[in-house]
Order: C-alpha cells, then sequence, then structure tokens
C-alpha cells in the first residue's frame, strides 16, 4: 500500500542540540553509533532527506530496510519519512541481512540504505548506504556529503519538504533474493550434507532458511542445524562477531557433536561467513577465499574469458595470488576494505574478490559482498567430492599465519621506524600500500604493521613457511614494536 508523505517544516525532524556534530558516527565506511547517544530517529530522519539530496534521488526509488535489532523498525520508518520528504519514491524492505540491500539495489537498480551496526554490541545502530547498481557510499563517493546535509537539517530544525513529495511502500525481497543465489551456485546435485549454521540471532537466522532450507524454495540435500536462529538484536547468546575465537566455540563444538560435515557462522548482518571443518577448526577465510578463486576462474574461463582477474587484500594469504596464477587467472593485490575492493573490482572488471575478514565479493553480485554466496561456493566444492573439509581446506592453507596482533602503541610511526631500521635491506622488499608490509626475498615470510585510524594500535599481521618461523619472526617484531 502506498501514502503520499508531505513534510511540512512543523512536522519534520526536530533540532537535536546533543547532536551538533555527527562526525564520531560518520565512518568511512558507514554510519555507526550508540542508539540514544549518537544516533537517534532525528538524525536517521535527516539522513534520510540528505541522502535522497546527495544522491540526486527525487523522484527515484529509494530502498529501507534494517536488522534485528530493537531500534531498526523506528529507524527505517525516520528514514523513509526523510527521503519521502525530499521527493523519494520510498520502498520499505522490512527485515534485511546486508547482502539482501545489494541484491536489492542491484537487481531493482536503485540505491537504498539499511540500519545494522554489523556485529557490534546491542547497543549500536547505523547505516549502510548503497547507490544504484550496489555502488558503494563510502567517504569519497558521498558520505561525507550526506554527513553534512544531516547536520544542516538538524541545525535547521526541520526537513523542508518539496513540491512533489514522495511516498512510501513496502517490498518482500527475500524470495528474489534467495532464487537469485541458486541460479548462481547449483546445490541440488551435491552429495548429502550436514551442516551447522550458527546465526548468532542475527539475519542469517532469516536468510539460510530461505536459502539453503525448504522455506521458500524446493528442498537441497542439506541437513541443517540451526544454532541461534531466533532473530534478536540484544545477542543473548554471544556476540554475532565470528573474527572473535571465543564467538565460534558453540559453532565448534555443535559440528562435533553432531558430526557435521561443515559449520557456518555468519555475523550480525550476515555479509560475511566463517567456516568450521568437520573436526571443529577454522578454515582461514584465506583458504576460502582460494577456494572460490578456484571455482570462478575455471567458470569465468570455460565462458571464454582468458586470465580473469582474481582481487585480494594484502593481508591474505601469499597462498591466493599463487593458486590464481597456478590457474590462469591474474591476481590483484589491494589495500584493505571494502570500497577499495569494490573499485577495484570495478575497474579490473575482477570476477572474485576476498579479504582475510572473511568478506568476499563478486562481479554476479555487483560485485559486492555476500557471505551466503561465499557459503554456498564453499558447499559445492565440499559436496562435489567425497573427502572431508579438512583435507579439501589443507590444499589451499600451505603456510602458517599469526592472525592479527594488536600493540596499544601511542607514536604508531616511530614503532614502524624501529622495524624498518632493524629489517631493510636487500634480503627484504618494503612497500606501503596499506601500512607497511616487510617481504622476505626468498619468500619465506612476511608481515604488515598497518596503525589503526581510530585507535592506539598498530596491527600486526604476518605469515611463513613453518611454525618456527612465524614465532620467530613474529615475536622479534613485536619486541621491537613494543620497546
Amino acid at each position: 500500500m502506498t501514502s503520499n508523505v508531505n513534510a511540512a517544516p512543523d512536522s519534520s525532524a526536530q533540532a537535536s542540540s546533543a547532536f551538533p556534530d555527527l562526525s564520531g558516527s560518520f565512518k568511512a565506511y558507514d554510519v555507526r553509533g550508540i542508539v540514544g547517544e549518537t544516533i537517534d530517529a532525528t538524525v536517521v530522519e535527516a539522513a534520510g532527506a540528505a541522502f535522497v539530496d546527495v544522491l540526486g534521488l527525487t523522484g527515484k526509488t529509494v530502498l529501507v530496510g534494517g536488522d534485528m535489532r530493537p531500534s531498526s523498525p523506528e529507524f527505517i520508518d525516520a528514514f523513509a519519512k526523510g527521503a519521502a520528504a525530499r521527493g523519494g519514491k520510498v520502498e520499505k524492505l522490512g527485515l534485511i541481512s546486508t547482502d539482501e540491500l545489494y541484491y536489492a539495489c542491484g537487481a531493482l537498480d536503485a540505491a537504498g540504505a539499511t540500519f545494522t551496526a554489523s556485529h557490534n554490541p546491542a547497543q549500536y545502530n547505523g547505516i549502510k548506504m548503497a547507490k544504484a547498481g550496489a555502488q558503494p557510499v563510502s567517504s569519497e563517493t558521498g558520505l561525507k556529503e550526506i554527513q553534512a546535509a544531516t547536520e544542516a537539517y538538524l541545525a535547521a530544525g526541520f526537513v523542508p519538504g518539496v513540491d512533489a513529495p514522495g511516498t512510501v511502500a513496502e517490498r518482500e525481497i527475500l524470495a528474489d533474493y534467495a532464487a537469485y543465489l541458486r541460479k548462481l551456485v547449483d546445490l541440488s546435485g551435491i552429495r548429502p550434507l550436514k551442516v551447522v549454521v550458527d546465526a548468532g540471532n542475527g539475519m542469517a537466522g532469516m536468510t539460510t532458511p530461505a536459502v539453503l532450507g525448504d522455506q521458500l524454495l524446493p528442498a537441497l540435500p542439506l541437513d541443517i542445524v540451526p544454532l541461534y536462529f531466533e532473530l534478536d538484536g540484544t545477542f543473548p547468546n554471544h556476540p554475532a562477531n565470528p573474527l572473535e575465537p571465543a564467538n565460534l566455540h558453540d559453532l565448534q563444538r555443535a559440528v562435533v557433536e553432531h558430526r557435521a560435515d561443515i559449520g557456518l557462522a555468519f555475523d550480525g548482518d550476515a555479509d560475511r561467513c566463517f567456516v568450521i571443518d568437520e573436526k571443529g577448526e577454522p578454515v582461514s577465510p584465506s583458504a576460502i577465499t582460494g577456494l572460490v578463486a578456484r571455482r570462478e576462474i575455471a567458470r569465468a574461463k570455460a565462458a571464454g574469458e582468458h586470465h580473469p582477474v582474481i582481487i585480494h587484500n594484502l593481508i591474505t594469504s601469499r597462498a591466493v595470488p599463487e593458486l590464481v596464477e597456478h590457474d590462469g587467472g591474474r591476481p590483484v593485490r589491494t589495500r584493505v576494505g571494502h570500497s577499495f575492493i569494490k573499485a577495484v573490482m570495478a575497474e579490473k572488471g575482477a570476477v572474485f574478490g576476498g579479504e582475510h575478514s572473511a568478506h568476499y565479493y563478486f562481479r554476479d553480485f555487483w560485485n559486492a559482498d555476500t557471505g551466503m554466496l561465499a557459503a554456498m561456493h564453499v558447499l559445492a566444492a565440499l559436496g562435489g567430492q567425497d573427502a572431508p573439509l579438512s583435507e579439501l581446506a589443507a590444499e589451499y592453507e600451505p603456510y602458517v599465519a599469526s592472525g592479527e596482533i594488536n600493540s596499544e602503541i601511542e607514536d604508531k610511526a616511530a614503532a614502524v621506524a624501529r622495524v624498518r631500521e632493524e629489517y631493510e635491506g636487500d634480503d627484504v622488499a618494503i612497500d606501503e600500500l596499506d601500512g607497511t608490509t616487510f617481504s622476505a626475498a626468498d619468500g619465506t615470510w612476511w608481515f604488515n604493521l598497518r596503525p589503526s585510524n581510530t585507535e592506539p594500535f598498530l596491527r600486526f599481521n604476518g605469515e611463513a613457511k613453518d611454525l618456527a618461523t612465524l614465532e620467530s619472526m613474529r615475536d622479534n617484531v613485536l619486541a621491537i614494536v613494543r620497546a
């Protein structure tokens, strides 16, 4: 049902002295804040208006949805009100995962926003935005301007209406999203698999039954064992952040107890997916990147594409570019961060991209990231042969990685300079694509030091040919950093 919205000055967003400056909640790639402290319905209504203004969406479709956080329904309505006041033809999508937003923006060729704070605790909420075609909105592509326009509306005390105000309607996209993913990866012919899925009380509790189950589409040869599928933005069981090893413990135990073939863990907005093998051991995102890259290279080459491009960030295992080259693809190394990955995906026409943080990007998904599609590729690879996942994954993990180790350092530049002084020489290559990366000329090890932009942390990531080499390099570098 559609209704006209007239946003008169006296009925729109009122000025809020609590939010004179939104720089604390408008980040590089999205908006995140504490509900009632740095983000509320007043801010959101102004942001909806600013979204339409900055992206030139008057008279055009504007999509808006949100995750299961308690504040999301109110924020969806407030954003819709602000966007319609400035002439947007708003379609409310209701409860959605972040990759559902990207699907909708791509399939409908419309700009949109979703309310989520991803893996952040329950008191947070925020906004992820995309242009038509699922192109990202970041600080370099409009987010700063949206922040400024939002602040201007808050300072003025209202959102002025336009001569032809927009409309607000509702649209369901879950079934179309599920059907689209199933067209990209056919799981109907794989061997039967028992799959434990930990949704973390996040949006995967809704998308998993739709895509992998028989809720909306014919059943697949998958026996799904659900963990925490109840949508609950207070996260009563564990934080919806699978990047933290402690949050995988329930899934690891369940995989072993149920004698499952694989375990999948999603973050709160379900755009990231982590994988557990049949022994209860994590499979690194780098290994998943290599596995999916191999499948996408083969598919692209079968379609006549020469040297398909695969994107990987500089923290990803060196095994990824080695595998890509072996399979006839062309690896392209980039900075960490989804806006960089998506930009390079588009520039290079890449078929697939992966990050060490378990974000996976697909050309067939408008260069956007989707944890569910990555999971389907892993299920297809596992179910298309007889070996257990631990054996399959071992092929993609020839090196030993440190994981991310943070050091709290006030003078981060000085710490990096000390490391450079120690390691600089003919037998070590150094580059500064993102932070500083040191690589042994003989290929036995590498490490990267990246300063956090928001915290007094210097982040260390490293990899070596064996555990002894890794431990020696890691301990030496950290001793210098923390001296």
